[in-house]
């Protein structure tokens, strides 16, 4: 790999763009590819692929040729509002999975680097500590607490940024109660049906774990039906 190409991929890498390491494994010829990018000459022939494969973020050779697609994903943002006892199982689950994980919440006693040691927390307020955390449609939210006075601002948020996936923990009735806040404070129907509430596929469980299990999984499969 020529040393040139090296440092754009570093580069790339470390401000977390998405791309791909185009290789022609007969000649050793390599480039980048990026979404909505011009794809090297010497590659165009196989840009419909080569395309294929980036979104489909399938990493191997294209039938039929001598080029290999190596592909370099962005990680998903994910922000857990409440550091309860299932964030700690969620994360546990997620350590694993190509997932940047940040929690908020206020009450320091809860949201500790002893509890939950090796991720960002952010002792502080939604409102506030949405200021100091970039997201975007790449990001998901999932909120804990069962407190209005946290969880709310932190889904206002989401709602507002558009965030992929936006769940939020607690009983249909919570869930209702949750939508009928949101609708007083101004959003519509169909802002609100993007909250997964209650969280989680259908398992069966109760326990904690068994619980961060399904929010992991539902988690997951909204990741793909973005692509």
């Amino acid at each position: 790999m020529k040393e040139e190409l090296l440092k754009k991929i570093i580069e790339k890498k470390e401000k977390k763009i998405e791309f791909a390491i185009i290789t022609n494994l007969e000649n050793g010829e390599g480039c980048i590819f990026e979404k909505d990018k011009p794809l090297d000459k010497n590659f165009e022939k196989h840009k419909d692929e080569i395309m294929s494969q980036f979104h489909k973020k399938k990493n191997g050779i294209i039938e039929g040729t001598n080029i290999f697609v190596e592909n370099y994903i962005r990680p998903i943002k994910v922000i857990v509002v409440g550091a309860v006892h299932i964030a700690q199982y969620l994360i546990n689950f997620a350590k694993s999975l190509n997932f940047e994980i940040s929690i908020i919440d206020p009450r320091g006693y809860f949201a500790s680097e002893q509890r939950f040691p090796g991720i960002k927390i952010v002792n502080k307020w939604p409102k506030e500590a949405f200021t100091e955390i970039k997201t975007d449609k790449n990001t998901a939210l999932i909120a804990l607490t069962h407190d209005p006075k946290i969880d709310d601002p932190a889904i206002q948020h989401a709602i507002k940024s558009n965030f992929f996936y936006i769940g939020a923990l607690g009983s249909k009735k919570t869930h209702e109660n949750r939508c009928k806040r949101l609708k007083e404070s101004g959003f519509n129907d169909e802002q609100i049906n993007k909250i997964f509430g209650p969280i989680g596929i259908k398992l069966g469980g109760k326990s904690a774990p068994e619980i961060a299990l399904s929010i992991i999984a539902q988690l997951i499969s909204e990741v793909y039906n973005k692509q």
